[in-house]
């Protein structure tokens, strides 16, 4: 039953009477609906519909906020939604009072911490927040990107490259982190305009390694003299890696194999996924 400390993980504290309001306006996912209990994914795109950053939002209180953020983007999170709030009566501050941590299986703990279901998928478990120094773990930052990479999961700057990827591409139209029903906010009409007219013809998917190792992330993913994609993490013969759907199907029906960096990998559906993939046809046939 893992708990994992993750220290590459931060928290943004946005509080006071607007903070749903000024989130609301400009976040990918619903804050207004958010439950008690729950970290939901969110992201802040950029007017072209490209994810800036992504998170997990979480209620703090009556009238406040966590975006829990990798911490190296931290401080351009708090800069950049200071952009966006110009009257708004909301404060926005890194808290460097709290650490972040994940349990998965069932996991417990005796510390005092604040528990989370993660609302991206339920075997991610649960996220977990915490007073620095008052927290101990049993298992490794490691062994969470393991058990987050064998679900799929993508995760921003180690999957895909800041104000590169579309929300769709992330999964994150999948994994709960976009309203379609909600207002506008920042880069909205691009992403409803993929979503109703099917235009997703990228996504993130999990490369399953039956010869050699995965390779280093930004390796290029071919079949034949065709270029598929390139890789993102990797761990335990598994990883993920931002593939053309298209060029993908192309290969499977030429029998081409998939290869990255030596290796030869097969390329999955992730379990939670309701978009068309290239074998689905097949399946179904």
């Amino acid at each position: 039953m893992p708990i994992a400390l993750l220290p590459d993980r931060a928290v943004v504290a946005v509080t006071g009477a607007e903070a749903s309001a000024f989130l609301q306006g400009i976040l990918t996912c619903n804050v207004e609906t958010l439950p008690e209990g729950e970290a939901r994914l969110g992201a802040l795109l950029t007017p072209q519909g490209k994810i800036q950053f992504d998170f997990l939002v979480s209620r703090d209180g009556a009238e406040g906020f966590r975006l829990d953020v990798a911490a190296e983007r931290a401080p351009d999170l708090v800069k950049r939604l200071g952009l966006y709030r110009l009257r708004a009566k909301v404060g926005i501050a890194a808290d460097p009072t709290l650490g972040v941590a994940a349990a998965w299986d069932g996991a417990g703990t005796a510390a005092e911490t604040i528990r989370l279901r993660d609302g991206r998928l339920p075997a991610l478990g649960e996220r977990l927040y915490f007073t620095e120094g008052a927290f101990s773990a049993d298992t490794s930052e490691d062994d969470y990107h393991v058990h987050r990479i064998g679900l799929g999961v993508p995760e921003g700057g180690r999957d895909f490259a800041f104000t590169d990827a579309f929300p769709h591409e992330a999964l994150m139209d999948q994994l709960g982190g976009v309203d379609f029903r909600k207002g506008c906010y920042v880069g909205q009409e691009v992403v409803s305009r993929m979503q109703h007219r099917g235009t997703a013809r990228t996504r993130i998917l999990p490369l399953v390694f039956t010869e050699g190792t995965a390779p280093a992330p930004g390796t290029e993913v071919t079949a034949g003299a065709r270029s598929l994609g390139v890789t993102g993490s990797a761990a335990g013969g598994r990883g993920l890696a931002t593939i053309r759907l298209d060029r993908l199907g192309d290969a499977l029906a030429a029998g081409e194999p998939v290869r990255a960096g030596g290796g030869v990998a097969g390329v999955e559906k992730p379990g939670f996924a309701t978009f068309a993939f290239p074998t689905d046809t097949a399946a179904a046939g």
